[in-house]
């Protein structure tokens, strides 16, 4: 192939590849742009999240700090009813009828 040839299609395919070169960045710009979007939105769900999750751990301290060791003896007190309701008897608690005897 002769270079002589190419010498007048040089502008030719510059501006091919300037047309090419300026498309692609725009195209890469939107998908940028829709990246950004993307992430903006989720990194305000996540905020949304932290903040409730910040909420409950608040909620959460008030109630030791305010109750102290209180807690830990309503819970022990619920096991040990769990316990006597596991071991019933099953008696009924009825009274048998005076006129039956």
């Amino acid at each position: 192939m002769d270079l002589g040839i190419l010498v007048p299609l040089a502008p030719f395919l510059m501006v091919l590849g300037i047309v090419w070169i300026v498309k692609h960045s725009k195209l890469e710009e939107k998908r940028l742009a829709a990246t950004a979007s993307q992430t903006a939105e989720q990194a305000a769900q996540y905020s949304s999240r932290v903040a409730e999750l910040e909420q409950r751990v608040q909620v959460l301290e008030r109630i030791v700090t305010d109750r102290g060791y209180d807690i830990a003896t309503q819970i022990e007190a619920l096991r040990d009813k769990r316990e006597v309701e596991e071991r019933d008897t099953g008696v009924p608690l009825r009274m048998p009828n005076r006129e039956n005897a």
